[in-house]
């Protein structure tokens, strides 16, 4: 195979787009900035056929448009590793919505694997070491290395053989159509999260929780000014000032630089340069100021019973299987099973990402344990 064609102009990108059109199968993946940039955002996109690898560079290319209805089209499988954080960034940055995808991770972890990394899995099933060198280099940097675009091509180069692998032993294991159900779940649900004012990110610091309210409020200018320097500087906030400094600094409730060279953690080099805006952070401390925190996940004591004697039963079942317990039923519709508590199969069925499979395989036994969980529950209370 020849080396990777790297796309920067529209004329290149349109005969890109007529390539893929044609192909019944392509693998994907995406490379981001997430550790260099304020603001992540998808720096290179990979593409393989069996014929070709291609890099598509959206920094160069205005409008990637013309991908949209190849990546939507359901009569073109898309093939990715670990698909889910791929298909975020690609609807929050283009747009993009796709549909018909195989992820050879999740296949991977539906067969048991011990190890379900691109890396491990390369190397049992077709011998061939990957060197991950670059897996947190910079991608928004231009021109791209050519280290770096040979690394990017060989994140899909194997895709396609991997994933020809998998399938046979799905299909002989009976659980092809689970695996269906679960690729088209990362699909339909691999979303971005709307963005919140900008002070609800305070509740996401690492600590907030075990400060009384008046040192969160001294926390909140200061993790404010965080962002408003990360963004003037375009660096990730952590790179600023870290979570366990903005607590130590609230804690300390400074008045004064001396004061706030006393808090651990904070470089000379970082008191130097924002010693005075990280004081009068402080000063405008008030606690009539904070957001409030994010909807309490507190649950009632039977939805509680409920979601651990499903726990119990999917742990069971995954050991007996040998896999992961989310690989039987996923986190979110645990909970949504707990809390509805339904009481038919009909009613089960109405619970998102319990697919048709699952219901057939499952069911019964979902219910046995919700039937088993109301008798004890009114046992308790006789």
């Amino acid at each position: 195979m020849d080396n990777p064609l790297l796309i920067q102009t529209p004329h290149a990108l349109l005969e890109a787009c007529d390539r893929l059109r044609r192909e019944p199968r392509l693998a994907v993946d995406t490379e981001s900035n997430s550790l260099f940039a304020y603001r992540e955002r998808v720096c290179l996109l990979q593409f393989s056929t069996p014929s070709e690898d291609l890099l598509l560079d959206p920094l160069a290319l205005p409008d990637l448009s013309p991908l949209g209805p190849i990546l939507a089209d359901p009569a073109c499988e898309k093939v990715f590793h670990a698909a889910e954080y791929d298909l975020i960034c690609l609807r929050r940055d283009f747009g993009f919505r796709l549909a018909h995808i195989f992820d050879t991770m999740v296949a991977a972890r539906a067969l048991g694997e011990d190890g379900t990394g691109l890396g491990a899995l390369l190397r049992k099933e077709l011998g061939i070491e990957l060197d991950k060198r670059f897996q947190r280099a910079n991608w928004g940097v231009r021109p791209l290395p050519a280290n770096q675009l040979e690394y990017a091509r060989l994140d899909t180069h194997h895709l396609l053989g991997l994933r020809t692998r998998l399938e046979p032993r799905l299909r002989e294991a009976g659980l092809w159509e689970e695996a269906q159900e679960d690729f088209r779940r990362v699909a339909e649900h691999s979303i971005p999260a709307p963005e919140a004012p900008r002070e609800a990110g305070l509740w996401k610091v690492k600590g907030v929780f075990d400060l009384p309210r008046a040192e969160r409020a001294v926390l909140l200018p200061l993790y404010l000014f965080r962002e408003a320097e990360a963004e003037r500087l375009d660096r990730p906030p952590f790179k600023i000032l870290s979570d366990e400094t903005l607590v130590a600094i609230a804690k300390a409730n400074p008045t004064g630089l001396a004061e706030l060279s006393d808090v651990p953690g904070l470089s000379p080099a970082n008191l130097q340069r924002w010693g005075s805006a990280l004081v009068a952070a402080v000063r405008h401390a008030s606690a009539a100021q904070l957001p409030a925190p994010p909807p309490s996940n507190a649950a009632s004591e039977i939805v509680r019973a409920r979601h651990e004697a499903l726990r119990k039963w999917r742990k069971q079942r995954a050991a007996k299987r040998g896999v992961e317990s989310d690989v039987i039923l996923n986190r979110d519709a645990l909970w949504q099973i707990a809390q509805r508590d339904p009481g038919t199969l009909s009613d089960l069925q109405a619970i998102p990402g319990l697919g048709p499979h699952r219901l057939a395989k499952y069911g019964h036994e979902i219910l046995q344990v919700l039937t088993q969980a109301r008798v004890e529950k009114k046992s308790h209370e006789n």
